[in-house]
C-alpha cells in the first residue's frame, strides 16, 4: 500500500483529486477523515495542510505527496521531486504598492517586505545584496501595505486580481511554481512498483490534454499533401473507403494548432471532419 499526502482543502485539492480521478483511482472525497483508502488501487490518501505535506513525506508519514513547489522549496526539506503535474500554476513575485515609483531591485533597500515564504525571499534578497526587514506574517498578506504594516509584499500570484483589489502592482517574479509530485527516500520495492503504475496513468491522462483526435475523408491523389501538414505523433492512419478514389485519414492534433491545420485540411479537399476529444492517451 502506497500513502499520498494530498492537500485538504482548496485550488491543489481540486485539481489533485482530478487528476486521481482521471487516472481512474477512486477516492472518497470527503475531507472529514483523515485517511481515506482508494477502492480500486493500492493506494491511501492522507489529507493535510499544504504546508504539513513536504516534512510528512520526507519522514515517511507518507510515501509520496502532491505539493505546490512554493511550499516544498520554502519549507527545504529532505525529499525527492519526482515528477511536475502542470497544473496549479503560479508565481511568487514582489509587489508594491501602484502610486509607488519603482525604480528597481535597489529599490527595496531598506524597506519592510510582508511575506509567508521567508526563506525563498531571503535567498532572493541575499543573492542580490538587498538589505530589506523581512516581516513574517501568515493569512492575507497582500493587506499589508495598506494598512502601514510593510511597504512592499513577497507572495503567491496567480491571475493578479487580488493585488489589483488591494492596489497593488506585481514588480519582480522571483519564481515560478506548480503542482509537484515528492516522495520519500526510502520506499520498499512494493511501494516503487505502485508508484511507477500510478505515474504511469498520470502521464497517459497528461499526453491527452488539449489533444483532439480527428478524422476525415479525402481524396487519395490528396493523401501526400495532407499528411505532410498533419502533426501525427508517428504518422496518420490510412484506411481505404468503399469508393477507390477516397481514403480516410485518422490522426491526433494539438489544440493549439487545431484551427489553423483544420482549415488547411478543407483547403486540400479534406471533408466529413470529425473531432473527438481524448480520455486517455498511452505514448
Amino acid at each position: 500500500m502506497l500513502r499520498i499526502a494530498v492537500q485538504s482543502k482548496g485550488r491543489l485539492f481540486e485539481e489533485t483529486m482530478g487528476l486521481l480521478s482521471e487516472a481512474d483511482i477512486k477516492v472518497n472525497a470527503s475531507r472529514r477523515t483523515l485517511l481515506v483508502q482508494a477502492s480500486n488501487f493500492p493506494l491511501e490518501v492522507l489529507y493535510l495542510r499544504d504546508d504539513d505535506i513536504p516534512q510528512s513525506v520526507a519522514n515517511g508519514v507518507a510515501d509520496i505527496g502532491i505539493v505546490g513547489e512554493n511550499e516544498f522549496v520554502e519549507r527545504g526539506e529532505d525529499a525527492q521531486l519526482i515528477s511536475r503535474l502542470g497544473f496549479s500554476k503560479c508565481r511568487l513575485s514582489l509587489a508594491v504598492p501602484k502610486e509607488y515609483h519603482y525604480t528597481g531591485l535597489e529599490w527595496f533597500n531598506g524597506k519592510k517586505i510582508a511575506t509567508s515564504y521567508p526563506n525563498i525571499l531571503r535567498r532572493f534578497v541575499n543573492k542580490h545584496n538587498i538589505s530589506a526587514d523581512i516581516h513574517v506574517i501568515t493569512g492575507s498578506v497582500e493587506i499589508s501595505p495598506g494598512i502601514g504594516l510593510a511597504d512592499a509584499i513577497f507572495d503567491i500570484v496567480s491571475s493578479g486580481s487580488t493585488l489589483v483589489s488591494n492596489n497593488l502592482r506585481e514588480v519582480e517574479v522571483v519564481m515560478k511554481s506548480e503542482a509537484i509530485l515528492v516522495g520519500n527516500w526510502h520506499m520498499d520495492d512494493e511501494k516503487h512498483q505502485i508508484l511507477n503504475d500510478m505515474l504511469f496513468r498520470f502521464d497517459a491522462v497528461r499526453s491527452a490534454q488539449d489533444k483532439k483526435y480527428v478524422m476525415m475523408n479525402a481524396p487519395k491523389d490528396k493523401i501526400r499533401d495532407i499528411t505532410e501538414v498533419l502533426p501525427g505523433i508517428k504518422s496518420p492512419t490510412i484506411i481505404p473507403l468503399a469508393d477507390p478514389e477516397w481514403c480516410s485519414i485518422h490522426t491526433v492534433l494539438d489544440e493549439k494548432r487545431f484551427w489553423e491545420i483544420i482549415g488547411k485540411l478543407k483547403e486540400m479537399g479534406a471533408q466529413g471532419i470529425l473531432v473527438t476529444p481524448i480520455e486517455k492517451m498511452i505514448l
